[in-house]
C-alpha cells in the first residue's frame, strides 16, 4: 500500500496508500531547540515526522504525529499517544514486516462517525533499551532485595538502568506540550489517552497510574505480565499486580482496557487474567469504563493487533 515520492532525499521511507505521496519540512520553533518536520502523505491522513526529538530524560528518537485527511485548526482533536511507533503505519519499513494498521483504522472510523475525532503520536523505540524505557519502573520496589541481584538474566539484557520513570517524564514535560502547541488538540485528560501492547501495554497502564491527571485512558494489548522473559519463580508478575492494585486509579474518571491471547508469547498471559479482573473490581470499574478481553487462538504479534486495533479505539473514543 506504500509508495513514497521524496521531494528531498536525505532518508527514503515508505508510509501510506497507493496513491502519490508528497513529502516536505517544515521548521517548529519549541522552547530554545528548533525542530525539523517531515510530512508524508498518508492512508487517510498525513504523518509529519520529527527526527530524534531531543530530550534530557531519554535518548533522542523518531516522533510520528498522524492527522486525519480534513484535518483543521477550526477544530479541536483528542490525543491518542502510542509507543513502538516505528510498527503502527507501515510494514514495509518493520523488522518482520508486520504493521498495527493504524492509519486505516483511524480513518476508517473516523469516517464512518463512530469515533470522535483524534490524531495519533507516535513514540518509536530505540531496540537495545526498549525494556528499560517500558518497563513500569516503580514495580520493581515491590521486589524483595535479596533477589534483585540475580534478575539481569530474566531482564535478557546486560544493561539493568531502569528508565521508566524517565520516559514518562519525556511523554508529559516534552511531547506533550509540543503536541499542545503545534496542533490544534485538547490538552486535558479527558481527551488524552494512551496505548501499547506487550511492554508497551505495561507502559500504557504505568502512565495512566503515574500520570492520571494527564491521560484519561489506556489501552493495554496482549500486556505483558510476566515483566521480562518468561520463567520459573519468575518475581515480576507479583511486583507487578502489587503496584498496580496500589496505585491504578479507581474508577470514575478514566477508561482502562487490557487484552490478551494464548499462542506465542501470550500464551503465558491467560492465568493473570482473574487478578486483572479482580483488581478491576475492587477499584470500582464495571464493563462501562474497563475491558479484559480474551481472543482466542491469537498470538504476540502486530498482526493480532491490527486484527482488533479497532475495539481499543472504539472502546475509548466512541462517540
Amino acid at each position: 500500500m506504500k509508495n513514497i515520492i521524496t521531494l528531498f532525499v536525505l532518508i527514503l521511507f515508505a508510509f501510506g496508500c497507493a496513491n502519490q505521496k508528497k513529502t516536505q519540512k517544515k521548521e517548529v520553533e519549541q522552547g530554545i531547540k528548533t525542530k525539523e518536520i517531515t510530512e508524508v502523505t498518508l492512508y487517510g491522513g498525513l504523518l509529519n515526522r520529527v527526527e530524534n526529538f531531543p530530550s534530557k530524560y531519554i535518548q533522542p528518537r523518531n516522533i510520528d504525529v498522524w492527522i486525519p485527511t480534513g484535518y483543521t485548526k477550526n477544530k479541536k482533536y483528542n490525543v491518542l499517544y502510542m509507543h513502538d511507533g516505528q510498527m503502527l503505519f507501515d510494514s514495509t519499513t518493520t523488522w518482520n514486516k508486520q504493521e498495527w494498521k493504524v492509519d486505516e483504522w483511524a480513518t476508517q472510523l473516523q469516517k464512518n462517525n463512530t469515533v470522535k475525532g483524534f490524531i495519533v503520536v507516535a513514540i518509536h523505540n530505540i531496540p537495545e533499551i526498549r525494556w528499560q524505557d517500558l518497563f513500569p519502573q516503580k514495580a520493581y520496589d515491590f521486589i524483595d532485595e535479596s533477589i534483585k541481584p540475580s534478575l539481569k538474566s530474566i531482564a535478557g539484557s546486560k544493561d539493568f538502568t531502569l528508565n521508566g520513570d524517565n520516559y514518562l517524564q519525556f511523554l508529559v514535560k516534552e511531547l506533550k506540550p509540543f503536541i499542545d502547541e503545534n496542533f490544534s488538540v485538547y490538552r486535558d485528560k479527558a481527551h488524552t489517552f494512551v496505548m501499547g501492547s506487550s511492554m508497551g501495554g505495561l507502559m500504557s497502564m504505568y502512565a495512566i497510574s503515574e500520570y492520571p491527571e494527564v491521560f484519561g485512558g489506556a489501552a493495554c494489548l496482549s500486556t505483558h505480565w510476566v515483566g521480562a522473559m518468561p520463567t520459573e519463580d519468575n518475581p515480576y508478575p507479583e511486583a507487578i499486580f502489587k503496584y498496580v492494585d496500589k496505585n491504578l486509579p479507581s474508577a470514575g474518571t478514566h477508561k482502562i482496557y487490557f487484552d490478551y491471547g494464548n499462542q506465542t508469547l501470550d500464551q503465558y498471559y491467560p492465568i493473570y487474567a482473574s487478578k486483572v479482573d479482580e483488581i478491576l473490581k475492587d477499584k470500582g470499574y464495571s464493563e462501562v469504563d474497563s475491558k479484559n478481553l480474551f481472543f482466542e487462538g491469537t498470538d504476540h504479534s502486530e498482526n493480532s493487533w491490527n486484527k482488533r486495533f479497532n475495539i481499543p479505539l472504539k472502546f475509548l473514543l466512541a462517540k
